[in-house]
């Protein structure tokens, strides 16, 4: 994992540039904690792409913890805000359950966010774990996704179910999951196709989705994880409501954490959305994808050490 933070950090130094700076010239720039000093604060965390909501609550929990610790000097408020910033990013032992379940994971998210990517990491994690895993290739109205998703297969070294391009995707799910039973696969990882423009459809589409793996795979755990591209900001956020409103959604995703000064929509999204974010991706290779650790993530935000 040392590996990852330090690529971590070393993604972040945008949002680095973009957050850090601004909150420490903010400490720097005055002598007494006063409502100016919280008012420049909330206008760097909401500039810093961290969302009103997520604000609102690092800056209530501030405010209650310079009370109770007598706090005269705003740099002392530091520690307390990375703290702050931290409790609001929690991710529940819960999330990850799936992992020791029989599970089909549906991954949705428009195109270009690395929708088809993150499934041939996620499959090569669980892998990782020892576990048998199985790809669906239901995004069958994009021409290469089915080809880059048995690339992805290979390099994970899983099986993969696919139709040819313009199948019905509900038809590859069907088969997927009978093929999942039939094999005692642990966990079921399904590409689906992502288009929000013709909303209606994709809506249908994974309803119809949900209805056939309800019927045919009635005791798996389930799971919905949306694919967000960090490089997108509160464009992210929208995204992720406009699915909520079709799939139960239960994580996060989120891609191209590196290069990206937006990265403070981690705390955003799963603030506003109450959604945790359950992996980040930080790069190419498979590796790249990791659990999301707001501990870790937040120090290597702050650069202080893991």
């Amino acid at each position: 994992m040392a590996g990852f933070f330090s690529r971590l950090k070393e993604g972040l130094s945008k949002t680095r540039d973009n957050i850090v700076n601004g909150i420490d010239s903010v400490f720097s720039g005055f002598s007494t904690i006063d409502e100016e000093f919280y008012e420049e604060l909330e206008e760097t965390l909401i500039m810093g792409d961290i969302g009103v909501k997520a604000t609102e609550r690092i800056l209530t929990r501030l405010r209650e913890q310079v009370k109770e610790n007598h706090i005269k000097e705003p740099a002392r408020c530091r520690e307390f805000l990375i703290q702050s910033i931290k409790e609001q990013m929690k991710v529940e032992d819960t999330a990850y359950e799936f992992e020791e379940k029989q599970s089909v994971v549906l991954v949705i998210g428009v195109n270009g966010v690395g929708k088809t990517t993150s499934v041939g990491k996620l499959a090569g994690i669980l892998k990782g774990q020892g576990k048998k895993v199985l790809i669906a290739a239901a995004d069958t109205f994009r021409a290469a996704a089915g080809e880059q998703l048995s690339v992805w297969a290979a390099r994970a070294g899983v099986d993969m179910i696919g139709a040819a391009e313009g199948a019905d995707p509900a038809s590859v799910v069907y088969d997927a999951v009978n093929a999942a039973k039939a094999r005692h696969t642990d966990v079921l990882l399904c590409d689906t196709a992502g288009r929000l423009h013709n909303k209606k459809n994709l809506m249908e589409e994974l309803k119809k989705i949900n209805r056939i793996i309800d019927r045919e795979f009635p005791d798996a755990h389930r799971e919905n994880l949306v694919v967000l591209d960090g490089t997108t900001g509160q464009n992210a956020l929208n995204q992720a409501r406009e699915f909520g409103e079709t799939a139960d959604l239960t994580g996060i995703i989120l891609t191209k954490m590196d290069g990206t000064a937006k990265g403070g929509i981690a705390v955003a999204i799963q603030s506003e959305l109450n959604i945790p974010v359950k992996y980040i991706g930080v790069g190419e290779k498979i590796e790249d994808l990791q659990k999301f650790d707001p501990e870790q993530f937040v120090n290597a935000l702050f650069e202080t050490e893991e």
